[in-house]
């Protein structure tokens, strides 16, 4: 059934408005970043900046140290995207070549870990942490971040793998290819591109974190970016705002660049998930 032309526009405009309404509190963060103190404090605030400056970009770094915090933050993400992927392919493998009730059970209790909110672990993780010696360390926050990251990493592979044909791994046992040997050999090739995406989208999630940064590191060397993003609000909650909108564009850049390579690649790993039994 064919959609008529009205139906069509109405279409249309709600999806431009629905993009407007997502763009605009970036489009207003970069607007802000470049705006001198004389149009931040405006009672009519213009979308383009007047006199356009970088003044609070070089304020920004002035202030505070957002070259440590940024690297901090990447040697953070990128760790934790790493061993999340190699920790979750063999197990998707499994759960997903696997129909049993225990990898049934596996599944169903990823799905669930997902809706537990974060102050509801923060306590006892805090606490497993503390008897590790692993407060205050980014080797602590590489945990917590690799666990947090391993149910949506599991789940994204397992259709990634069921979209593998069986045919070629059965062929590989007939050549006398083992287990680990087809896992290596014919299957991870075929996974390239879904564990790309999905540590790609590991990444992204431990670069944006900010909660279990504030709670996990107090040193201030260790900060990462989105912690040290708060400092630049004053002691009474009055913000810095045109070095804070400038550290946060660029804080966020990084997000952007990495979500717009994978998000086709996600879109395919969500829907070869859904169509292959």
């Amino acid at each position: 059934m064919r959609t008529s032309v009205p139906g069509r526009v109405g279409q249309y405009l709600a999806l431009l408005a629905y993009l407007v309404f997502l763009a605009f509190p970036f489009l207003w963060l970069v607007s802000t970043a470049f705006k001198s103190p004389q149009e931040l404090g405006s009672l009519h605030p213009a979308w383009i900046p007047d006199d356009p400056t970088l003044a609070n970009f070089r304020q920004a770094f002035d202030e505070q140290p957002l070259l440590r915090a940024a690297g901090n933050s990447l040697l953070a993400a990128v760790t934790a995207a790493l061993i999340a992927v190699l920790i979750a392919t063999p197990l998707a493998y499994v759960v997903a070549r696997r129909r049993t009730l225990l990898t049934r059970a596996a599944s169903g209790w990823v799905v669930i870990s997902q809706a537990f909110p974060l102050v509801l672990v923060i306590i006892p993780l805090f606490l497993v942490l503390k008897n590790l010696r692993l407060i205050n360390s980014l080797g602590g926050l590489v945990l917590v971040y690799v666990v947090w990251a391993l149910p949506f990493a599991l789940w994204m592979l397992v259709g990634y793998v069921r979209a593998v044909p069986v045919e070629l791994e059965e062929a590989a046992a007939v050549d006398g290819a083992g287990r680990l040997r087809t896992l290596v050999s014919v299957t991870a090739p075929l996974l390239a591109p879904g564990l790309v995406a999905t540590g790609l989208f590991a990444f992204i999630t431990a670069w944006n974190e900010f909660f279990f940064a504030l709670v996990l590191l107090k040193t201030p060397e260790k900060q990462t970016l989105p912690v040290v993003l708060t400092h630049f609000i004053g002691a009474e909650g009055v913000a810095d705002l045109g070095p804070l909108a400038a550290a946060a564009f660029l804080a966020t850049l990084p997000s952007l660049v990495v979500f717009a390579l994978i998000q086709r690649r996600i879109t395919s790993g969500m829907l070869a998930g859904a169509v292959k039994s």
